[in-house]
């Protein structure tokens, strides 16, 4: 980007990669989406507890009442007992329908499927740090500009103040100055505003307030050569392809979890009782079983098949999502290569015009002074130079956009291709601590 923009940047200042390194550790957004993973891993754990045993105890103890009598020669007898007694029960499922596997592999696609979604919103947070960094530096350029133009305008003020003095010119080059100057104060205004929202956007998204931040530059070695490259770069590697691709596995297995619900299920039951009969002094009864249980469904009113038929289509509307997010990645991959083409070009044609800009003004100043022109061509050309000027700091902006934007639409925009100075986070590793978890309340952080 052209130093127009802003003053040469301090000892202190703050480079792109180091605001999209602040990005990547503390960005709400991202940290929420890492939070969601973590709890999808544990549906697999959850998953997995199909395979293994259930087991329960229980325990009783409470007053019987009993009152009668044998005959009615007898008198009425009553007397209050305390039965009491305790079991331990094991239940081990040996085959759930396929269910248990099924739903594993279920739990697995949707894990796969999270972190593909939080691939894509890395890719989105960083890209929106991307604008918010550029921003901020496009409203210090156009502040930038519009103060020089100020300060021109009011020295065209001064010399028409003059020149009216000596009798050398008229009140109606003064007003026309005036009102210049007026205009160009306004749009000052305009921009000292549009500066400021985009600061409250950096901090909202970067999480600090902008310091002195460096020109970014294009680095071409992360971008695709062609159109083509790009379209088959994004269709192979794009998180949102992957992530609906697995969420079409996801929906699959459902189907199959469903349909299991209509087979046989068979466990084993072991229990383990004791009962202490309190009617007689001593008395008490120890008991163990052990039970092969087989349930088969036979008709359990229509809903499973209706769930069978409901998850069908979901499959399908999932594929459906597939072929569009083939679709969508395609048009932003030829849309995000076009845009940089188009701000390469707007940066070359911005540079020729303020040159040409620049040298007519110099020239139209210069007739002024002989009588060749006027006030209002002054400020006419002074006015199309600002506005080369901001055409050319737009395009710069523009290119560094678009160039990340492009990235984003190949899959390639994340902290390990930009060579982010940050501590990785690791999604593997959280799944890994829970996979195989048995028991245990605390998440592998200690909460």
């Amino acid at each position: 980007m052209a130093a127009v923009i802003v003053a040469a940047p301090s000892v202190y200042a703050e480079t792109l990669t180091s605001a999209l390194s602040q990005t990547y550790n503390n960005n709400p957004t991202l940290n929420a989406m890492r939070a969601q993973l973590r709890a999808t891993d544990e549906n697999v754990p959850q998953a997995l507890s199909g395979y293994r045993p259930v087991l329960t105890g229980n325990a009783y103890v409470g007053p019987s009442y009993a009152r009668g009598r044998s005959s009615s020669q007898l008198p009425v007898s009553s007397s209050t007992t305390w039965p009491r007694g305790y079991s331990l029960t094991i239940e081990q499922p040996i085959f759930r329908g396929f269910r248990t596997q099924n739903s594993v592999k279920q739990a697995e696609s949707a894990v796969l499927a999270g972190r593909e979604l939080l691939r894509s919103t890395e890719q989105d947070v960083l890209l929106d740090a991307v604008a918010a960094y550029t921003n901020v530096l496009y409203y210090k350029g156009i502040v930038s500009l519009r103060e020089q133009n100020i300060a021109f305008l009011r020295e065209q003020q001064r010399a028409a103040a003059d020149r009216l003095k000596v009798g050398e010119g008229t009140r109606t080059d003064l007003a026309q100055t005036d009102a210049a100057l007026s205009q160009g104060q306004t749009e000052y205004d305009v921009a000292i505003a549009n500066l400021n929202s985009a600061n409250a956007t950096y901090v909202q998204i970067i999480g600090t307030a902008p310091k002195s931040l460096q020109i970014p530059s294009v680095n071409s070695r992360l971008l695709p050569k062609s159109e083509s490259a790009t379209v088959s770069a994004g269709q192979s590697r794009h998180p949102t392809i992957r992530a609906a691709s697995y969420n079409v596995d996801t929906a699959a297995f459902n189907v199959k979890v469903i349909e299991g619900q209509l087979l046989p299920t068979v466990s084993l039951q072991g229990q383990l009782a004791h009962t202490d009969d309190s009617s007689l002094t001593g008395s008490f009864g120890d008991s163990a079983t052990i039970t092969a249980n087989l349930t088969v469904p036979i008709y359990e009113g229509g809903v499973v098949y209706s769930q069978t038929r409901q998850a069908k289509e979901t499959l399908g509307q999932y594929r459906i999502q597939l072929d569009s997010a083939r679709d969508q990645v395609r048009a932003a991959g030829v849309s995000a290569f076009g845009q940089l083409e188009a701000a390469r070009a707007s940066i070359t044609s911005a540079q020729e015009q303020i040159r040409a800009s620049q040298l007519a003004l110099e020239g139209v100043i210069e007739e002024q002074k002989v009588g060749q022109r006027t006030t209002l061509d002054v400020l006419n050309q002074q006015q199309s130079l600002l506005q080369a000027r901001e055409t050319l700091i737009l395009a710069q902006r523009t290119e560094v956009v678009a160039s990340y934007t492009l990235m984003s639409t190949t899959g390639s925009l994340s902290a390990d291709n930009l060579g982010l100075k940050v501590q990785r986070y690791e999604p593997k590793q959280h799944y890994q601590a829970v996979r195989d978890k048995w028991i245990g309340l605390r998440t592998p952080d200690g909460r």
